[in-house]
């Protein structure tokens, strides 16, 4: 069969390209489309599964990766479920669990995430073959949401705690990237750890411990970024960028998208 790539999924054209193959079973991963009643009963079996990247109910919807890292969640997973008319709302087949990382990235996480769901779609499809798969319906009481990743998600307010703007740095990255200003340009920090101590300066401001180092005034803590990238730039660690671009201390970040202290 040819590649599809379709505006529309539910378009007349495309259901006819569809029902040409006669599939036995629509598998959906990462599709931000809504799925038409048409599509959806459109295979052999009946129905279409979906390879969702949480513990369902927890973090329905297109981010479910980044929103589990923003929560703090110490482990997530994979759910293969039944595609339905609500989103990400179908009884599950089968579900698989991982730990997250201390200090793992939604990058990182998304390709352990992406074995562990090729690896279930394996194992589950003999079980729908010979229809000896079992369906559990989800607890909806405990559903939560995971909306996409907005530029205003990715902007670090300084008036945060140090530990919540780690794991905002964490969820960004790689991509969009977490992102505060210097001087008005835009600057992404793509990891970084807490120090500890008292704060003594203005959330937003740097303090240079060394010539190597830098950390940010939060809330509560000090943030310490340790791999940057300006607009354009490439990915540089704090102290090949700290040479080439200069951050003094006692300058300050901009305050992006500042909330009040968590």
């Amino acid at each position: 069969m040819e590649l599809l790539r379709p505006e529309r999924v539910g378009a007349p054209e495309v259901l006819d390209a569809l029902a040409g193959v006669e599939p036995d079973l629509g598998v959906v991963a990462a599709f931000g489309q809504f799925l038409p009643k048409k599509v959806r009963q459109l295979p052999r079996c009946g129905y279409l599964i979906n390879v969702h990247a949480s513990l369902l109910p927890r973090h329905r919807g297109a981010a479910p990766i980044a929103h589990a890292i923003l929560a703090g969640d110490s482990r997530t997973g994979v759910s293969i479920m039944r595609v339905e008319k609500e989103m990400d709302a179908g009884p599950i087949a089968t579900v698989g669990e991982l730990e997250i990382g201390a200090q793992e990235n939604a990058g990182e996480l998304t390709e352990r995430l992406a074995e562990l769901g090729a690896d279930l779609v394996e194992r589950i499809l003999p079980r729908i073959s010979s229809g000896r798969v079992e369906w559990t319906e989800q607890d909806h009481a405990q559903a939560t949401t995971a909306p996409k990743i907005t530029r205003e998600d990715a902007r670090l307010g300084w008036r945060c705690s140090a530990e919540s703007l780690v794991l905002r740095v964490r969820a960004m990255a790689p991509s969009p990237g977490a992102t505060t200003a210097h001087l008005g340009e835009p600057l992404r920090i793509l990891a970084a750890h807490t120090a500890p101590g008292p704060v003594d300066a203005e959330p937003g401001s740097v303090r240079r411990p060394s010539a190597s180092t830098l950390q940010i005034a939060t809330s509560r803590g000090w943030l310490v970024p340790t791999l940057l990238q300006r607009a354009g730039g490439r990915a540089m660690d704090a102290a090949a960028y700290l040479r080439g671009r200069p951050i003094p201390d006692g300058a300050r970040l901009d305050l992006l998208g500042d909330a009040e202290p968590d």
